[in-house]
């Protein structure tokens, strides 16, 4: 699935790194030049408190919400109607992706956060047995050594 894209799409995709690129920049040659006084104080707020996040809702979001559904949306649905797809193998997706550097820190937080409230109790409680026996077997391994 390969394709080339365009300087548009990959502005898109980078809007937050460019745009944070830019106002690190600006504030970094004004407080060298001594430009300005403290004029760099106010660009590096201004840019990282308002600039920044409008950016990252304008371009960053949807293009990363449309992504995900369009690479994984097909293999999340065969899997989640074959019972095959659980926490642990959305958490490593989520973990890969993010490895890769396709979601931000916020993205991967917000995503963990929603991935963490659907998790049901039962989930958690057979992942939670599951270690608990894990974790008893490495005790008899380390007892017999």
């Amino acid at each position: 699935m390969a394709t080339e894209s365009t300087v548009g799409e990959r502005f898109r995709r980078n809007a937050s790194g460019i745009a944070a690129t830019l106002i690190t920049g600006l504030w970094l040659g004004l407080l060298v030049s001594g430009v300005g006084g403290d004029l760099w104080l106010a660009v590096m707020f201004f840019g990282y408190v308002a600039v920044i996040p409008i950016v990252s809702m304008l371009f960053d979001e949807d293009e990363w919400e449309g992504d995900w559904n369009e690479d994984e949306s097909a293999d999340r649905k065969a899997a989640d109607a074959n019972g095959d797809m659980d926490a642990t193998d959305a958490l490593e997706t989520l973990r890969d992706r993010y490895a890769r550097g396709e979601l931000t820190d916020e993205q991967f937080e917000r995503k963990l956060e929603h991935l963490l409230e659907t998790e049901s109790l039962e989930d958690l409680e057979d992942r939670l047995s599951e270690q608990d026996s894990r974790s008893r077997s490495r005790d008899r391994r380390l007892e017999l050594e």
